[in-house]
C-alpha cells in the first residue's frame, strides 16, 4: 500500500501520468489494484488497472462501462470516491480514494460482536449511502462486510461496484434479473431468479450486514448450498438473546423474504432503533458528466485521456520499505495488525516476517509450495503459485512478495489472486507449515513459547 520512489536502495518506478504505482493491494480475473501516489499532491490513492484485450475478450466493455459509470455518480463521504479514470492503448485506470482503516469485517473479528450503540452507527452510514445509490439509480448487488471500508477517522465506505447495477438495466417488469453476490447476503428473490427489486434485494443485505455486526456470525450458514437457500428463502434464523427487542423487530422486518412486505429504506430511518443519535449526512452534489467514461476505450492518439506507462527496470534484489510505508500496510496506523502473531488466521492476504536472507525464504516457498501441488513462477523476489487442481471458484493462485523492512529483516506478504478464500485458507495453513523454520517471533514470543529463535 506505498509507492517506492522514496525507498532506500533505488526501488522500481512505474508512473502512469501524474502518478507513481506502488504495491499491489489486490487483484481479481479483469482488474489488478495497485497502491499509487499522485506525485503532483503526494497524495495516496488506489488504483485499479484492467487490461484492455482481456476486457474485449470477454465482451466486458458494457459492464466495465457500467461499473465507472457508477463510480463517477457517486459523490457521498460513505462511498469510495472514483477521482479520475485514464486510458492507455493496452489498459484502463480508474483512480480511487484510499483508505487505510481496513475493513468493518475485521473489526468484527476482532471483537467477536460490536455492541447496539457501535453497530447502530456503521449501520446508520451503511444505510445513508444506500439510501443515496439507490436516488442516483444505482444498486450495489454485492453489499457485505468485506465490501465495507474504514477510514483513519473510522468513517465507513461502501466499495466494490464491480456488481452494481445501473437503473437503465431494469427490464420492463420494473425488475433486474441478473443473479450474483455472496450466497450468504444474498436476497430469497435474488436466489430465484424471477426478477427483483434492487433497492430492496441491497436492503435485505444490509440486514445480515446488522446481524453479522450485533450477533457476530451470519443468520443463515450452511455447508450445503441448496440447504443455505432453503433457510434463506424462508429466512430461518434466530435473535441471540442479548439483543434488545427494538434491534430485533428491526432484523426481522428488514429479513421478510416477501419483498413485498420487507420495510423500506425510508421506513428504516424512521424507524426507532435506527433513529437513535442519527445525523443525516451533509455534503455536496455537483453535476458529473460521463464523457471521459466512453473516451477511456478510444485508441485515437488524439484522446484526451490517452496516457504512456513509464517503466524502469526492476533491480534483482527487494525492494526497500521505508517506515512510512510500513505503517500504511496495516489497518489504520495500528502496528499491532501489521504482521499476524499465528499464521493460521488468515483471510484473503496475510504477512509474516524472517531474518533469513531473501533467496533462502523464496527456495523455501517453492519448497513448501510444490508438495501442496502448485507451480511456481519467480520474477525477481515476487513468486506466483498456481494451483494444479480446479477448486470451487477455478484454480487457486497466490501472490507473494518479499520487502526489506530493516537491515536482514523481511516482510514477506502472501494474498489471494485467484479462486477461493476458504481454499486460500487451507492452503495457506499447509504452506505454514513448511515455513515455520523461517519465521521470525520477538524475544517476547519466543519466551512465551519456549522455542529458540530462528537464526539462518
Amino acid at each position: 500500500m506505498a509507492s517506492r520512489s522514496s525507498s532506500a536502495g533505488g526501488g522500481a518506478k512505474t508512473r502512469v501520468g501524474r502518478y507513481e504505482l506502488g504495491r499491489t493491494l489486490g487483484e481479481g480475473t479483469f482488474a489488478k489494484v495497485k497502491f499509487a501516489r499522485n506525485v503532483e499532491t503526494g497524495e495516496n490513492v488506489a488504483i485499479k488497472i484492467l487490461d484492455k484485450e482481456k476486457v474485449l475478450k470477454h465482451k466486458m466493455i458494457s459492464q466495465i462501462k457500467r461499473e465507472i459509470s457508477t463510480m463517477k455518480l457517486i459523490r457521498h463521504p460513505n462511498v469510495i470516491r472514483m477521482y479520475e479514470v485514464m486510458a492507455s492503448k493496452t489498459k484502463i485506470y480508474i483512480v480511487l480514494e484510499f483508505v487505510t482503516g481496513g475493513e468493518l469485517f475485521d473489526k468484527v473479528a476482532g471483537k467477536g460482536r460490536l455492541k447496539e450503540d457501535e453497530a447502530r452507527k456503521y449501520f446508520q452510514q451503511l444505510i445513508n449511502a444506500v439510501d443515496y445509490c439507490h436516488s442516483r439509480g444505482v444498486f450495489h448487488r454485492d453489499l457485505k462486510p468485506e465490501n465495507l471500508l474504514l477510514d483513519v477517522n473510522g468513517i465507513l465506505k461502501v466499495s466494490d461496484f464491480g456488481l452494481s447495477a445501473l437503473s437503465q438495466q431494469v427490464r420492463e417488469d420494473g425488475l433486474l434479473h441478473t443473479t450474483c453476490g455472496t450466497p450468504n447476503y444474498v436476497a430469497p428473490e435474488v436466489i430465484n431468479n424471477k426478477g427483483y427489486d434492487g433497492a430492496k434485494a441491497d436492503l435485505w443485505s444490509c440486514g445480515v450486514i446488522l446481524y453479522v455486526l450485533v450477533a457476530g456470525y451470519l443468520p443463515f450458514e450452511e455447508n450445503n448450498l441448496m440447504a443455505l437457500y432453503k433457510k434463506i428463502s424462508k429466512a430461518e434464523f434466530t435473535c441471540p438473546p442479548w439483543l434488545s427487542s427494538s434491534a430485533k423487530k428491526l432484523i426481522k422486518r428488514i429479513l421478510d423474504p416477501n419483498p413485498k412486505t420487507r420495510i423500506t429504506i425510508a421506513e428504516v430511518i424512521e424507524n426507532e432503533w435506527f433513529k437513535k443519535g442519527y445525523k443525516p449526512p451533509t455534503f455536496e452534489q455537483p453535476d458529473v458528466s460521463l464523457d471521459d467514461v466512453y473516451n477511456v476505450f478510444n485508441d485515437s492518439v488524439d484522446s484526451p485521456n490517452l496516457v504512456v506507462e513509464r517503466r524502469e527496470e526492476r533491480p534483482a534484489t527487494p525492494l526497500t520499505m521505508n517506515a512510512f510505508e510500513l505503517i500504511s500496510t496495516s489497518q489504520g496506523l495500528n502496528l499491532g495488525s501489521l504482521f499476524e502473531k499465528q499464521m493460521g488466521l488468515v483471510k484473503r492476504e496475510t504477512r509474516f516476517t524472517s531474518k533469513c536472507p531473501a533467496n533462502q525464504i523464496i527456495s523455501k516457498i517453492e519448497e513448501a509450495a510444490a508438495p501442496l501441488g502448485f507451480d511456481v513462477k519467480k520474477n525477481n523476489y515476487k513468486l506466483k503459485l498456481q494451483g494444479e487442481k480446479s477448486g470451487r471458484k477455478g484454480h487457486l493462485s497466490v501472490a507473494t512478495e518479499i520487502f526489506e523492512v530493516a537491515p536482514s529483516l523481511y516482510m514477506v506478504e502472501v494474498r489471494k489472486a485467484g479462486g477461493d478464500t476458504l481454499e486460500f485458507n487451507s492452503f495457506y495453513k499447509s504452506l505454514s507449515t513448511g515455513l515455520k523454520d523461517i519465521v521470525w517471533k520477538s524475544s517476547d514470543e519466543e519466551a512465551n513459547n519456549g522455542v529458540g529463535i530462528v537464526s539462518c
